[in-house]
């Protein structure tokens, strides 16, 4: 029993480490962070379906993992969850509300073993906010209108923004480009009409 409980720590420790293990100690406030950040290419106005369910009907909707991510600020496993090794073309999309977060356009191997993007879809749908637990200063991400915590940001990622956004999957939905459409995500359909552009490099 006492080899289990120690099997657990040091997971979860292994866990909250590796996503932060390139961080410097002196970690800079969010607006450092969306100042780095370009224009968003999609201008988007927000559904009036995009909000926070009840916590009832929240953890009905979702799984144990995706309901201790996104309402309880958990980590999932690294490298064991379900996108970190994503390579399909699409986006990704908060798992409570359905606001467009992420595009397979900026998603990079951070080899950190969670899924990694260098700039947010929209950058308007993303919240900031300090982050002081475990010992650390760091800049935790949220979705603006479900509220869902959805991971962290680093200074350490590919050109051209410097960021790392370090995201859990159990807080992400992915949407091929060839559902975009039908789910009601057809205007970035534009941003995959290039398929040779640029993916983000160290």
């Amino acid at each position: 029993m006492n080899k289990l409980i120690f099997t657990i720590f040091i997971i979860g420790f292994f866990s909250i480490f590796n996503c932060s293990q390139i961080e410097s100690k002196d970690s800079k406030d969010a607006d450092s962070v969306t100042s780095k950040l370009p224009k968003s290419e999609i201008n988007w106005d927000a559904p009036q379906n995009w909000k926070k369910p009840a916590k009832d009907s929240l953890k009905t909707k979702l799984s144990s993992m995706q309901f201790k991510v996104t309402q309880e600020e958990g980590t999932e496993p690294p490298f064991r969850n379900e996108y970190h090794d994503n390579k399909e073309e699409g986006i990704y999309v908060d798992i409570v509300s359905g606001e467009p977060l992420f595009s397979s356009l900026d998603k990079y191997d951070s080899g950190t073993g969670w899924p990694s993007f260098s700039k947010p879809l929209v950058n308007d749908l993303i919240v900031y906010h300090v982050d002081s637990s475990w010992g650390m200063k760091r800049i935790e991400v949220q979705s603006k209108h479900g509220e869902s915590h959805l991971g962290h940001v680093f200074e350490d990622g590919p050109r051209p923004t410097g960021l790392r956004y370090c995201m859990n999957s159990a807080s992400l939905r992915f949407i091929p480009v060839s559902k975009l459409e039908k789910e009601g995500y057809g205007k970035f359909l534009a941003l995959f009409q290039n398929s040779s552009k640029s993916k983000p490099t160290k």
